[in-house]
């Protein structure tokens, strides 16, 4: 039984063989890329570049699902993309207008 559902992956028009899965299995890199920057201060996070991967991860998560055959490691991978990119721009605009607010309310009270 195992050996017939790897060989239907093998043998999928989107399995292993062909651009349509070695494609989105390296965009993997920049989800763990963006995972692994959560740790990264959030001054330093770039709004243009998590704007950037939030929209294609968006974007191509409806495309993975209308295109012939359907991939789901292209769709997977882009909910990734736009999950993490949502992720820290939800931190950057916290840092800017939250923390910076407050700390400029200390500093005008004293």
């Amino acid at each position: 039984m195992a050996t017939s559902k790897l060989q239907a992956l093998w043998n999928h028009p989107a399995g292993p063989k062909t651009i349509h899965f070695w494609a989105p299995t390296f965009k993997w890199g920049i989800s763990i890329a963006n995972i692994a920057d959560f740790q990264k201060p959030p001054e330093n996070i770039s709004y243009l570049q998590q704007i950037a991967v939030t929209c294609t991860g968006m974007i191509w998560c409806r495309c993975s699902t209308v295109i012939t055959p359907k991939n789901w490691n292209l769709f997977s991978v882009n909910v990734a993309m736009a999950a993490t990119g949502i992720y820290q721009l939800t931190r950057k605009v916290k840092y800017d207008y939250v923390v910076s607010e407050a700390e400029t309310t200390v500093v005008e009270n004293v």
